[in-house]
Parts: C-alpha cells; structure tokens; sequence
C-alpha cells in the first residue's frame, strides 16, 4: 500500500458531518417530522432540488416526514393571467369564489404534483394529497367569512396517512380543504402545517421560511434567537420582539407545541439543505422552540 494516501479536508469534512448526525439519526427515526414547504425554497430551482433531496434523505434514514405547502407566487401569476386581481386583508388572500376556483386548480393540480414529481426524482416516493382527501382536514370560514373563502381548521383526522408513513411514502399536502359543505377554502399552510403536527403527534414541526428565524432586532441577522421555551416566545410576542408576518409563524408554533409536538423551528429556507443543518446536526440553522427545556440532548 502507497504511503502517500491523502485524505482531502472535504472528505474529511463530510466523514464528521455524518459522524455528527449519526445520533440524531438515531433519535429520529421513526418518528414523524412535519415541514411547511415555501418561500424562496419553492421558487429558485437550486433550492427545490435542495429541499427534495433533503426529503428523501430523511425518509431513507427512517425518519417520516409530512409535507404541506402554498403557493401564494404561483396563485398570483395565474390570477394575472387570467385577468384576476389579486387583494388582500390583514396579509390574507380575500377569496371569492372566481379566485378560490384558481387557488384550487393552482394548488391541488399544478403545485402539489410538482412537488411530488420533484420528489420521485431524487429517490423518494411521494403522494400528493389535499385536505379533502380521506377528510383529511376540515375547513370553516375564517371569521365567519370576512375574507370569503378564507378558511381556518376545523378539525383533522389523519388516519388516511398512518399506512402512508408506515409504507415510507412522503405525503405531500396542498393546504386547500372542504368545509361540512363540501366548499373548498383556502386555508394558510402554516396553520395546516401545525395542526396536522399536532394530531401525528410529530417530534418536529419545520417552517421553511424567508428569514433567518425569530430575531431580538429584525434589522439585524446576527441578533438570531437559537432557543426558546414555549414561555420565552409567549412573551416576545406580547414585548412586540416578534411581530407583524413573524408573528403568525411564531404563534403557530405555540400552538402546536401546546397540543403535544415536541419541538417547533422557524428555519431559513434560503440557505440550501437547511432542513437537514437544523435537524441533523448540534447547532441547528434556525430558531427552536421548545416546551419548557433548551435543545434537548440525546
């Protein structure tokens, strides 16, 4: 055998990162993990491939994760091009019947199978489903229809994915659902995303977002909280820390940690394979929130 053998730095580099992730790995798999899939991820082509991969890598590792998304870019471009114009209330999409017919086409038809198709490329095996699917969730107006066919969860039975997950199938979830009516509504993905986190009993719910995380100063990236308690986000929400389009994020994940699920973040989806830096390694990319204890040792 040659003396000379070289290990380059970066192979170097990729035995530890595997090394770090081995025991999270272990701790994970199994369980479910459910990911908000949008932003800047769902547009740039480098990203979608990133996130796909990032996917199917979790589901290979024994990890089940549960994908929903929007597509609120999408929905606008077809709205423009059908003469439609888009209006919004409080940041929500109004929604009349014309535009939730778009909504609904753009969403369940185009998005979701996109998603699905990007998935199956890179190795994983995906569905696509919307709340309708096997009652999967179930709408009602969001305050008593003052957005029009703006919804907020009614309730959610995800017995049509337990055979799904157990079979190492990726749902991948439109967040477009019927109410007792059948009316479909259009429902925001990270409410769906939360509730659905909650009635799997997930060890994570992800949000794939545009900002680097919850950040004490909005002006400054550096000021990134990696940590949080339940109590702690409470209570930069009340202290305006948290506000305008973070608040909703942030609350979501009140939510869902309220109702059972072990740990929230809000993960910078700009930065490739941040899906897998925040699960898979010690300092994680983003903000965690837990119940009550910092980033749980394993």
């Amino acid at each position: 055998m040659s003396s000379d053998f070289h290990v380059s730095p970066e192979d170097t580099l990729r035995v530890s990162v595997l090394s770090e992730a081995l025991p999270y790995i272990q701790r994970f798999s199994g369980e479910r993990v459910v990911v908000k899939y949008g932003g800047a991820a769902m547009v740039r082509k480098d990203l979608r491939q990133a996130v796909f991969r990032d996917l199917a890598l979790l589901a290979c590792v024994g990890v089940q994760p549960v994908v929903v998304h929007g597509g609120g870019p999408e929905i606008n471009q077809w709205l423009k091009r059908l003469a439609i114009e888009p209006r919004f209330s409080k940041g929500l999409r109004v929604t009349d019947a014309e535009t939730m017919d778009v909504v609904e086409m753009v969403l369940v038809g185009r998005v979701n199978k996109q998603i699905v198709n990007g998935l199956n490329q890179v190795g994983g095996r995906a569905v696509g489903l919307s709340g309708s699917d096997g009652k999967l969730v179930r709408a009602r107006p969001w305050q008593e229809g003052a957005n029009g066919l703006v919804g907020e969860v009614e309730s959610v039975d995800p017995s049509v994915l337990a055979p799904l997950l157990s079979q190492g199938y990726i749902p991948v979830i439109s967040s477009v659902a019927p109410d007792a009516q059948g009316q479909a509504h259009n429902i925001n993905a990270d409410t769906v995303a939360g509730e659905l986190a909650a009635s799997l009993q997930a060890v994570k719910l992800i949000l794939l977002t545009d900002t680097p995380g919850i950040l004490r100063d909005r002006d400054d990236p550096g000021s990134l909280i990696r940590q949080l308690t339940l109590s702690e986000a409470r209570e930069l929400i009340a202290q305006g820390v948290v506000d305008g389009g973070m608040t909703p994020k942030t609350e979501c994940c009140i939510r869902a940690l309220a109702q059972g699920v072990a740990a929230a973040h809000i993960v910078d989806g700009r930065h490739p394979h941040s899906l897998l830096l925040e699960v898979f390694t010690d300092a994680g990319i983003g903000t965690m929130v837990v119940g009550r204890t910092a980033r749980p040792t394993l």
